[in-house]
């Protein structure tokens, strides 16, 4: 394997089509913030050192506030400007789910591991969950550090492990240990008991 990201990794980030973001509207997201901090409308004006008409009007989409309004109702409110463009989080309950039994994963197998993709029927998703057999024996079984974006957990599942990492001493771990690190250091697993060792590795997508 190569110094850039592993195509597992590759392939969970294309499979899905870009988020779409919904238009911001200023008002509603003013409210939101005000009432986030139990805020009655003359508390967050007097905060902001607006008119309680203009925080009113600002709200309710009435009137469009001035750079200098905005920004002492960043002030006011103890964000950043940039805060109250941000759009709200997504509220309503997606409800998701995806079973995949034992030995039904996906399968991706290269020459260091053979990997077993888990929740493959789920699109978008903002984390990768996957089994994974460890065949190396050595570092010499790679071609350099794997290193890719985002986060990663890996668990031990059977067998022996030894985690090596561009900035740490290698460290052992057996059946029940856990490692969590960023993935854009490089990383690579090998197999130290009998019979090639089994891990979950679940890596952030975002």
């Amino acid at each position: 394997m190569s110094d850039t990201e592993p195509s597992l990794i590759r392939l969970a980030r294309e499979s899905g089509a870009e988020t779409q973001v919904a238009p911001l509207r200023l008002g509603p997201r003013v409210r939101e913030l005000r009432k986030a901090r139990g805020w009655t409308l003359e508390q967050a004006a007097r905060a902001a050192g607006l008119a309680r008409s203009t925080l009113s009007k600002i709200e309710n989409g009435q009137m469009s506030p001035t750079y200098e309004a905005m920004r002492k109702l960043a002030e006011g409110l103890g964000i950043g400007m940039p805060q109250l463009f941000e759009p709200p989080r997504r509220q309503q309950v997606l409800g998701r789910m995806d079973v995949t039994r034992s030995g039904e994963g996906a399968a991706h197998p290269t020459p260091t591991y053979e990997h077993e993709l888990l929740a493959a029927g789920l699109t978008r998703k903002r984390m990768l969950p996957y089994r994974a057999r460890v065949r190396a024996r050595s570092m010499e079984d790679f071609d350099g550090w794997v290193r890719h974006d985002g986060e990663e957990f890996l668990y031990v599942l059977t067998g022996a492990v030894r985690l090596y990492t561009e900035f740490y001493e290698p460290v052992e771990m057996r059946r029940g240990d856990s490692a969590y690190y960023d993935a854009s250091m490089g990383h690579n697993v090998i197999s130290v008991s009998d019979d090639d060792a089994t891990i979950l590795w679940v890596t952030s997508l975002g």
